[in-house]
């Protein structure tokens, strides 16, 4: 079995900055990765899954939304002290301790979900482009090709120039839900009840994996992992504890403002648009007419920059989480501009085909949490294991809780499945 290297290594695809100076961590270094990571918690795929799901079921499934996005915090601490202690990621983890055929599965599935990923992220920025500008969707596809090797350019400066440009668009998201949380507030009493766990009724169960798939992301548990593999060195900090410490704080921040951007998503959707049993999904198209007409002109607006501004963010998040896979399981690196080049394709041909593409991004993230327990099952197996982690291996009640969360994420997508088949077959 091979044995990890204890050095930093860079994340793959981005140049690594110079080690810090040594001392003591200093905030503005070591605090940023999770905000990256944070906004796979804030795509596309979220607007299209938390808005239809609000709008079908109203305040029902809001209990599902602060439970993924609470479980999603010691998730991404995993991720993260992973890297911090290894210096490697997830992937290159796998490549090392798994046998040939678990580590070409492991890599395929992780192939899958960054596709599925890449056309939620890549065919939201066209809607928005589309709802912000009256691009054709064909138009706007080409548009969104040319911001996302645009936004590309940042990662090849370094670690730094891309968070600070993720960061902005982040906080331009924010930003758009607030002046709509202000301009629709959300009934604190449909708020309260929907905390009560809930899946009946025709559909829930759909929109809560969708929505767990898009909240708790594959890719970014990959992500996170391989940008703290080398922040040891970059922030000079000769325990990791220091940064252990630097990481909670910054996922706490991060995955707190991704929750509540989500929450308001969905209220937002069962306020305006839930209007009993029966009520119909919305599409996003949908949902910023409806603004426009309903709230003003105004709130169209900063819903459609919000949108454009998650999927050229998520575009890039995306990217970045794809060459870390493909790099960790298969020890290949291929340009930036070519995988992005490659994996836009599928988006670019699903716009010009006509198919819905609120729907396509709904299943989408369906399909993503088909890929939660593969990452997260790997995720707790290395963090579990003292030869790997020394001192910092988890506790066994961190252990057992992880694996409940596996269990339960696997059986609500084996439940999922059962239903479809159930209603493809008595159809």
């Amino acid at each position: 079995m091979t044995q990890t290297s204890p050095l930093p290594v860079a994340a793959p695809g981005l140049v690594a900055a110079r080690p810090a100076a040594p001392g003591r961590v200093r905030a503005a270094t070591a605090l940023g990765p999770a905000f990256v990571a944070a906004i796979a918690y804030l795509d596309p795929g979220n607007f299209a899954t938390n808005f239809a799901g609000g709008a079908s079921t109203g305040y029902r499934l809001v209990w599902v939304v602060v439970l993924a996005n609470l479980v999603a915090m010691p998730i991404q601490y995993l991720a993260a002290k992973l890297g911090i202690v290894t210096g490697r990621s997830l992937p290159q983890l796998c490549r090392d301790r798994m046998r040939p055929r678990a580590r070409w599965a492991m890599w395929a599935q992780a192939e899958i979900v960054a596709m599925a990923t890449d056309l939620a992220e890549f065919v939201g920025a066209a809607i928005g482009l589309n709802l912000l500008f009256g691009m054709s969707l064909p138009m706007a596809a080409g548009v969104t090709a040319v911001l996302a090797f645009a936004v590309l350019a940042f990662q090849r400066r370094g670690h730094r120039p891309f968070e600070l440009a993720i960061g902005a668009l982040l906080g331009l998201i924010c930003a758009g839900f607030v002046y709509l949380v202000i301009a629709v507030p959300p009934a604190a009493s449909g708020v309260a009840t929907g905390l009560v766990p809930d899946i009946s009724g025709d559909g829930t169960l759909l929109f809560a994996v969708g929505i767990i798939g898009a909240t708790v992301m594959p890719h970014a548990i990959y992500l996170h992992s391989g940008l703290m593999s080398n922040r040891v060195g970059r922030t000079g900090a000769a325990d990791p504890r220091r940064l252990l410490a630097f990481a909670r704080v910054d996922i706490a921040l991060a995955m707190g403002l991704a929750g509540l951007v989500n929450l308001s998503m969905l209220a937002i959707a069962a306020k305006l648009f839930h209007h009993g049993a029966g009520t119909p999904a919305v599409t996003l198209d949908g949902v910023h007419a409806d603004l426009g007409r309903m709230v003003g002109g105004v709130a169209a607006l900063a819903f459609a920059a919000a949108l454009l501004a998650s999927g050229i963010s998520s575009s890039s998040v995306g990217t970045a989480a794809g060459q870390i896979i493909m790099d960790g399981f298969l020890n290949l690196r291929i340009p930036l501009g070519l995988r992005r080049a490659i994996t836009m394709t599928p988006a670019i041909l699903l716009l010009i085909s006509g198919v819905d593409p609120t729907q396509a991004l709904v299943l989408s993230q369906v399909a993503l949490s088909f890929g939660i327990p593969f990452a997260l099952g790997a995720l707790v197996w290395l963090t579990s294991r003292r030869d790997l982690m020394g001192e910092h291996v988890n506790p066994v009640g961190t252990t057992i809780g992880m694996t409940a969360v596996v269990t339960v994420l696997s059986g609500l997508n084996v439940v999922f499945l059962g239903q479809q088949v159930v209603s493809w077959v008595g159809g």
